[in-house]
């Protein structure tokens, strides 16, 4: 083929990375992780950004998919668009290397000890507690991970 009109569409991977590569997109998108929806301000003080700061980058996320916002009188809520994007942020912060941040406020301290104790992201539990709560479900014969976790016959019908 010597025709350069021709063209093939393929997905554009370098621009998602490009959304998830700012450090406040990123943590704009793990706050957003519990599934539901929150006004521009309540992200900007997860994210610990001004407010101005998450509109310009929620602008941007919600162009490129990753958040759906929908208009509740004057106020623009936004959530991750279905589970299949949280399960794509969550995967590789699940794998990045570990950075300190600094903790500057009683709020934020209190907010990371509960999110390491304690989260729900969309269908699972995270956290030490979910993890106890797996080991012990596990020895307790109430779970079976022949092909993934699944409850047992017993813990369906004890």
């Amino acid at each position: 083929m010597t025709n350069l009109d021709v063209h093939a569409e393929e997905p554009d991977r370098a621009s998602l990375g490009a959304l998830l590569a700012d450090r406040t997109r990123a943590a704009i998108c793990l706050a957003l992780l519990d599934g539901r929806a929150r006004t521009a301000s309540e992200v900007a003080r997860l994210a610990g950004v001004a407010p101005s700061t998450a509109t310009s980058h929620l602008d941007r996320l919600v162009a490129g998919g990753l958040p759906a916002q929908e208009r509740r009188g004057r106020h623009r809520c936004v959530c991750l668009a279905d589970p299949g994007i949280a399960e794509m942020i969550e995967a590789p912060a699940a794998r990045a290397p570990r950075r300190l941040v600094p903790v500057r406020s009683l709020t934020a301290a209190r907010r990371h000890r509960a999110v390491g104790f304690a989260r729900v992201c969309y269908d699972h539990l995270g956290g030490s507690l979910a993890v106890a709560m797996t080991e012990t479900m596990t020895a307790r014969g109430l779970l079976s991970w022949e092909s993934g976790p699944a409850l047992t016959t017993s813990a369906r019908h004890g």
